[in-house]
């Protein structure tokens, strides 16, 4: 489960690059009624999503040319410079070299050996997300790739994550878990799916748990997005829509089913 005590290879940051920074708070707070804080007058325009006054993700100005609106799911290392240097003998890209962030931390930008864009984030004075898998924040991440084998073959030398492939109607489903923890099924965090076609493109998917699907479904089309998969119930899993925002960044929302415990 995906908590705020982060461990290697854990999701322990999020953010979001729009081209209208106002305009996509204006939409997150209607959708799951976050509120956005500003990083401070030299943040280059980042802010901070609140939800019930904790910290739940960010939104910042595109920084790389021709770029598309779209969500960062950042994981958590010990050190940023020496895994950048394992991602890059294992094939990534690496689009931001390892930086300070004041005295928060140490971060870099990456792209894996299949094309999906990721990030890491080496505490220092701040940990990362204060809300985690409860209403209206990150519950689960998705790796949606061309050749799951090798992803988890990269990730694995990368953080060392367990996996367990399951059969679902139609492809192999596989669940990602920290290589920390006793209980492989309490360290999941995550998924691996393959990609439905050639013409949608490698990444990763944020998940916010929501306390109702279809509402959250008729709330982002009312305010500018679009449905991407309309809302559709897993057995076990819990009821799901792939929504994206009013710049066409993807993102999901689920009601997990049974509930997680909030963290």
């Amino acid at each position: 489960m995906l908590t705020t005590d982060f461990v290697t290879g854990a999701p322990n940051w999020l953010d979001l690059g729009s081209p209208d920074t106002k305009a996509a708070s204006a939409f997150y707070r209607e959708v799951f009624g976050w509120e956005t804080e500003s990083a401070g007058p030299e943040s280059g325009g980042y802010g901070f999503f609140k939800k019930d006054g904790k910290t739940v993700g960010a939104v910042g100005p595109l920084t790389e040319e021709g770029a598309d609106s779209a969500w960062t799911v950042y994981f958590h290392t010990p050190n940023a410079d020496s895994t950048v240097s394992a991602a890059e003998k294992g094939g990534a890209t690496v689009r931001v070299k390892p930086f300070d962030v004041m005295d928060a931390g140490r971060m870099a930008c990456l792209t894996d050996p299949g094309g999906a864009q990721f990030a890491v984030w080496q505490p220092a004075a701040f940990d990362g997300l204060e809300r985690t898998s409860d209403t209206g924040a990150l519950c689960w991440a998705e790796l949606h790739i061309g050749d799951p084998t090798a992803a988890k073959a990269f990730y694995r030398g990368l953080f060392g994550w367990r996996s367990e492939d399951l059969r679902v109607p139609g492809m192999t489903y596989t669940v990602l878990s920290t290589a920390e923890g006793d209980d492989q099924q309490q360290a999941a965090f995550g998924g691996v799916v393959p990609l439905r076609d050639d013409s949608e493109t490698p990444r990763w998917i944020p998940y916010f748990d929501v306390e109702d699907v279809d509402t959250v479904v008729r709330t982002t089309q009312g305010a500018g997005g679009s449905v991407l998969m309309p809302a559709s119930d897993v057995p076990d899993v819990g009821r799901m829509a792939w929504l994206a925002d009013s710049f066409g960044a993807p993102f999901a929302v689920i009601k997990p089913n049974p509930p997680v415990q909030a963290a």
